[in-house]
């Protein structure tokens, strides 16, 4: 059996990141960039104006001066101009030869003849200059960096169409066990819906992957091995059940048989203890187990830093929330236990009944504590470190976001 920190250095240790691909930049949201990015020229590539105004001179502040013509975006820049004239000028339009300042057009008084600009105008006011944003040449986006919608913004601004990105993790889900049926299938009183197996789907898909999900085995080795054959092309086979003990958990022995190299078979955590780690061929496999409450934990755990290692990222390990204990919690000592619970920003909140066969704590949970085997009691007020499982900060109150004195 090994530590929980053991197991992922295992995990660390033993994940690559997969091949490369170039695909439109409209299709790599959620893919982690493969190469670094320069940019081909400067941005924005001319100075121009950032406000609707008037081009001017200093020299002109506070006197009345003639309008020589207008520039809107999307025009060349208009040649010089003289002391005692202007350029009338829209937001993003070329700024003119000789500009020193753009006046905004409310702070302009308009004639017939001419306007009167005010007289504390500042040297290079409202002027976007070439090049402030990117510089040409300069590096802007780098490898490894996860694609956003606001990377697409980045890259559309340099006329990049298609990017260079590690390919999308391909990853096949079974579950074992033949009291199990699908959620759209009918089911005897003696059997259960699988619930895991699209828990793991979903959850495989939100961090990016390429999912496949294979009808569930039955408790033979035969019918294991088949299931196993027919995810052997992917990246990453994902099971849940027939780990334990029980007289039909041979989960681990068909996939011996197979030829797995288990990395590591027992891991000390509460719940999840019988989850293991292996390599079948080029395919990484993690066995979890069957109770829902348990496969999650352990899924998020150990599943999800395999998938984003997987995917390219450097940010594969897990993030901390520091945040406080919102009420007293007690439970046994003993072993390194996960506590999953509610988080509104502010305090953590255990959900009261969360046993290792429960679903209904799954959807509640906003992330997780981990606790030693000396602790059996979190005082209120503690501060304590969240591994977020899901955190969704859209309020259903109105507050003040405001920064203030």
């Amino acid at each position: 059996m090994v530590s929980i920190n053991e197991a992922l250095e295992i995990i660390y240790s033993n994940t690559s990141k997969k091949s490369r691909e170039i695909v439109p930049i409209e299709s790599a949201i959620g893919l982690v960039v493969a190469k670094d990015y320069r940019a081909s020229f400067d941005l924005p590539r001319f100075d121009n104006s950032a406000m609707d105004g008037y081009a001017v001179k200093i020299s002109d502040s506070g006197k009345k001066v003639k309008v020589k013509e207008i520039t809107y975006a999307g025009d060349e820049a208009q040649n010089s101009f003289l002391e005692g004239e202007v350029v009338k000028i829209m937001t993003g339009a070329p700024t003119p030869n000789g500009c020193e300042a753009i006046v905004p057009i409310e702070d302009v008084k308009v004639f017939s003849d001419g306007v009167v600009l005010p007289d504390n105008i500042k040297i290079d006011m409202m002027i976007r200059w070439r090049g402030e944003d990117i510089k040409s040449g300069e590096l802007f986006l780098k490898k490894d960096t996860k694609v956003t919608a606001y990377t697409l913004a980045l890259l559309s601004s340099q006329g990049v169409t298609h990017i260079e990105v590690y390919r999308r993790p391909k990853v096949v889900i079974f579950s074992t066990g033949e009291e199990l049926k699908a959620h759209y299938e009918k089911i005897e009183p003696h059997q259960l819906y699988n619930s895991n197996a699209p828990m793991f789907y979903a959850r495989a898909k939100e961090l990016g992957c390429d999912v496949i999900s294979i009808a569930s085995s039955g408790d033979t080795i035969d019918s294991l091995k088949e299931s196993i054959e027919e995810a052997l092309d992917s990246d990453l086979i994902i099971t849940s059940g027939g780990v334990s003990v029980g007289d039909k958990d041979f989960t681990i022995q068909a996939f011996q048989e197979l030829g797995m190299e288990i990395l590591f078979s027992k891991v000390d955590i509460k719940p999840g203890k019988p989850t293991t780690f292996g390599k079948l061929n080029n395919c990484l496999v993690i066995n979890l187990p069957g109770n829902p409450l348990a496969g999650m934990v352990n899924f998020e755990m150990f599943v999800k830093p395999t998938i984003l290692k997987l995917s390219g990222t450097k940010s594969f390990y897990h993030p901390l929330v520091s945040t406080k204990m919102a009420t007293k919690y007690t439970f046994k000592a003993g072993k390194n236990a996960v506590i999953l619970g509610r988080w509104d920003g502010t305090l953590f909140a255990p959900i009261s009944n969360q046993k290792p066969g429960m679903v209904s704590p799954l959807n509640q949970a906003d992330g997780m504590v981990v606790v030693t085997k000396e602790i059996s009691i979190l005082e209120k007020g503690k501060i304590v470190k969240m591994i977020p499982i899901k955190i969704d900060l859209q309020s259903g109150k109105q507050e003040d976001f405001f920064i203030r004195d």
